[in-house]
């Protein structure tokens, strides 16, 4: 990682993993990049998705498991300065670099995982790991599920990745518009 300063430790990127919306998935099929994006549960140490059991994802997974994760956490636009701020700024070109990393930029928090996607054939664990996506993405619907399991899961993959390397980074100010380096939380 470049930027060491942004760097955050293992526990933040499980954070970021367990409440992003989706990570996308980075797999190579023939030597060509291919990513997308899935809906991703964590338990422990392992991540789950789902899928159809036939397609182009299934085919390259089957050739080569080794993938990556992206997780992106929240994103916001900053607003460090006020606009007669900024129009005080604008007038003093040596102060310009104010502009640069603290107007047009994007507070954001990521992790990067790095595994190997596994097919799960458990038919407990299968279940098991449908049953937390479900409770991720559809918590209100739980009363269903057991009809929904009867129904799909002979036609349902269920993939693990076990995290074998987390990278973590953080872009964020405090309130006085100065930046949460490594080790400052607040």
């Amino acid at each position: 990682m470049r930027r060491k300063d942004r760097e955050m430790n293992r526990e933040f990127g499980l954070k970021v993993i367990d409440k992003s919306i989706y990570g996308v998935l980075s797999m190579v099929d023939e030597g060509e990049p291919y990513g997308i994006p899935l809906s991703i549960v964590r338990d422990g140490n392992t991540l789950y998705f789902h899928s159809a059991k036939d397609g182009r994802k299934v085919k390259i997974l089957e050739k080569n498991p080794k993938v990556s994760v992206v997780f992106v956490g929240e994103t916001k636009i900053p607003e460090i300065y006020s606009n007669e701020e900024l129009d005080e700024i604008a007038k003093d070109e040596s102060k310009a670099n104010a502009l640069i990393s603290k107007v047009f930029t994007t507070e954001f928090e990521s992790a990067v995982v790095v595994g190997k996607v596994k097919l799960v054939e458990d038919e407990d664990e299968k279940i098991k790991a449908l049953k937390l996506i479900c409770e991720k993405y559809t918590p209100t619907k739980m009363a269903y599920f057991p009809i929904a399991i009867k129904a799909g899961l002979n036609r349902t993959n269920v993939d693990s990745i076990e995290i074998e390397e987390i990278t973590a980074k953080r872009k964020k100010f405090d309130a006085n518009g100065e930046e949460l380096k490594w080790g400052r939380t607040e």
